[in-house]
């Protein structure tokens, strides 16, 4: 099949596949109806992972690590594509954790996308890694999600997303604040995804109490970012390696820490 005739139909394979109120399994035991060919890599917080979406088989390495992305990440790379027997030029397109997260994580992420897409002249889709968690979440069609990711520094980066038919939106900016005001001015909320809740676990506790249903420990994963990434890919909003750039939103090291700084993307 070309790949023209895979991007005009995938959205419409997917929806084949969820019904409204229904709920969603957790994103490892989705086998995906998607006739895309994405590579997905994700560094922005401890967790390395690279997934390989090839039409309905998706495969993922992931490992939780410190300091060794830039080790491993490659060799992943690598790996999925000599075991899938496929070459770059093969595939749609790439996509990776754009943010927001750990500075050095976003820049190792940034950096191998952006040489894989240029040597192959690939387009490239920039996912949320807030989005990433999101999309793990087993919410049915129109829940909610707060998405809460550990900063470091004693702050948390935040945003709220709902499952909508294959995608997930987001409805608030993406946010990083100290724990007592995440989800400060947001709707409401009936699930809540991420790793902050062991680093803060008096968010966790808060969260809780206001009736949310906790989903702890979920990182972002390339196979979510490949899922989200193969959506915008098929809709024709993939950037060229150049344009794939990473979202920080804490612009310095050292700001006030009661400050709530927003990134709309």
């Amino acid at each position: 099949m070309v790949k023209g005739r895979r991007r005009a139909f995938i959205c419409r394979a997917w929806r084949q596949r969820r019904t409204a109120g229904a709920t969603v399994p957790p994103l490892s035991a989705i086998r995906y109806p998607l006739p895309m060919r994405v590579l997905a890599i994700d560094t922005s917080t401890e967790a390395c992972s690279v997934a390989l979406l090839l039409d309905d088989v998706l495969r993922l390495r992931f490992e939780l690590t410190e300091r060794s992305h830039a080790d491993l990440v490659l060799p992943m790379v690598d790996e999925l594509l000599a075991e899938a027997g496929v070459d770059l030029p093969d595939l749609d397109g790439l996509a990776f954790g754009r943010g927001p997260g750990a500075f050095t994580g976003l820049r190792i992420a940034t950096g191998v996308v952006q040489g894989l897409a240029l040597g192959a002249g690939l387009p490239v889709a920039a996912i949320s890694s807030l989005a990433a968690v999101a999309e793990q979440v087993p919410a049915a069609a129109g829940e909610t999600i707060l998405v809460c990711n550990d900063a470091r520094m004693g702050e948390v980066y935040w945003g709220v997303y709902q499952r909508n038919d294959a995608a997930i939106v987001g409805l608030t900016p993406e946010s990083v604040s100290t724990p007592d005001r995440v989800g400060e001015g947001a709707p409401l909320v009936l699930h809540a995804a991420g790793n902050a809740f062991p680093r803060h676990p008096a968010l966790a506790t808060r969260l809780l109490a206001e009736g949310l249903q906790l989903h702890e420990g979920i990182y972002p994963r390339a196979d979510a970012v490949a899922r989200l990434g193969a959506l915008e890919l098929a809709a024709g909003r993939g950037v060229p390696a150049e344009m794939a750039l990473p979202v920080y939103i804490r612009d310095e090291v050292a700001r006030p820490a009661a400050r709530i700084v927003t990134q709309v993307s």
